[in-house]
C-alpha cells in the first residue's frame, strides 16, 4: 500500500498539488504497489481542514486514479463519514480509518458502497492529537491485549453495520496513543492479530517507534530500519504494509517470502545452467 500524501505539510512526503499526487500514483504502480492509499489531513496537528477541503484534495485524485489504473485498489485514508461517501462516489474501494471510529458512520459507509474498512486503534486519542506521557493508561504489558480488544470491538461494529468479515482489516497502528515500548511490543507479539479471522495492514513506515529504535533519527533516515521492521512483520503474517518506500518495501517482501516459502523466486538460473 503506497503511502499518497494530498498534502502540504505530511511529516515525511506530500503531494501539494492533484498533478503531483497523480504522478506520484503512477510511480507507485510502476514500483509494485498493489493499493494506493490517499489522504488529505496531515494525521499530526496542523491547520484545520475542513470537510469541503479534505473532499476537494483527495476526490479528483480518486477519480483519476481510478481511470488511469483500474485495477489498483484505491484507499482513502479520512476518519470522516462525508469524506468517504465522496471518495467512494470517485472510485475509492477502501476506507482507512486511522482514527479508530471517532465517526461511527464510516462503518455504514463501507457496508452501503460494499468497499472495505480499515479498524485501527488510537488509545483514545482524538484526531490530529498526539500522545502526551502515555496518559491513556497502556502499559507495554497490557498494550498488546487492549489493543486487539480496541481492533475487534470495531470490527464486530463493522459487521453488524453490514461490512462482510472478507472487507474488514485490522491495523495495531503503532505510534498512534502508544510509546516505543508499546509499538515495539506489538510488532513483537503481532500474532496475537494476525491469528485472528481479518487480515492485519500495518501503517509502520518511517514512524518514531523506528527511529527511537535507532536512536535520535529524523524521517528520512528511518528506511533501513522500517525494511527491519517490515520484514519481521510478514514473516509474522501481515497482509498488507502501507509504506512511502513501494520499491525498497516490495524488494523486502519478495525476500521475506521466498524465505518463508509463500512466494517462489521471480528469477533463478544460479547453478541450473
Amino acid at each position: 500500500m503506497a503511502v499518497i500524501n494530498r498534502t502540504t505539510d505530511s511529516f515525511y512526503e506530500s503531494a501539494s498539488t492533484a498533478e503531483e499526487a497523480i504522478d506520484a500514483v503512477a510511480a507507485a504502480a510502476q514500483e509494485g504497489a498493489h493499493i494506493v492509499d490517499i489522504g488529505g489531513v496531515r494525521a499530526g496537528r496542523g491547520r484545520e481542514i475542513s470537510v469541503a477541503e479534505e473532499i476537494d484534495r483527495v476526490c479528483p485524485v480518486i477519480e483519476a486514479v481510478a481511470h488511469s489504473h483500474p485495477t489498483m485498489l484505491i484507499s482513502v485514508d479520512t476518519w470522516r463519514h462525508e469524506v468517504a461517501e465522496a471518495a467512494c462516489a470517485a472510485g475509492a474501494g477502501l476506507l482507512n480509518d486511522t482514527w479508530a471510529g471517532v465517526d461511527p458512520e464510516l462503518a455504514s459507509v463501507a457496508a452501503k458502497n460494499d468497499v472495505g474498512i480499515v479498524c485501527s486503534h488510537t488509545g483514545g486519542l482524538s484526531p490530529r492529537t498526539d500522545a502526551h506521557r502515555n496518559r491513556y493508561g497502556l502499559t507495554a504489558g497490557e498494550v498488546v491485549g487492549r489493543t486487539l480488544a480496541g481492533v475487534i470491538g470495531l470490527a464486530e461494529a463493522a459487521l453488524d453495520a453490514g461490512v462482510t468479515a472478507e472487507k474488514i482489516i485490522i491495523d495495531p497502528t503503532p505510534d498512534f496513543g502508544k510509546n516505543t515500548y508499546q509499538s515495539l511490543r506489538l510488532l513483537r507479539e503481532l500474532q496475537t492479530f494476525t491469528e485472528t479471522r481479518f487480515r492485519v495492514l500495518l501503517a509502520i513506515s518511517r514512524k518514531d517507534f523506528v527511529g527511537e529504535a535507532i536512536g535520535d533519527v529524523e524521517p528520512s533516515q528511518r528506511l533501513h530500519g522500517t525494511i527491519a521492521a517490515t520484514a519481521l512483520a510478514v514473516a509474522k503474517g501481515a497482509a498488507m504494509i502501507r509504506t512511502h518506500d513501494v520499491r525498497a518495501t516490495a524488494d523486502a517482501l519478495a525476500v521475506t517470502l521466498a524465505i518463508t516459502g509463500d512466494a517462489v523466486p521471480k528469477h533463478t538460473v544460479r547453478g541450473l545452467r
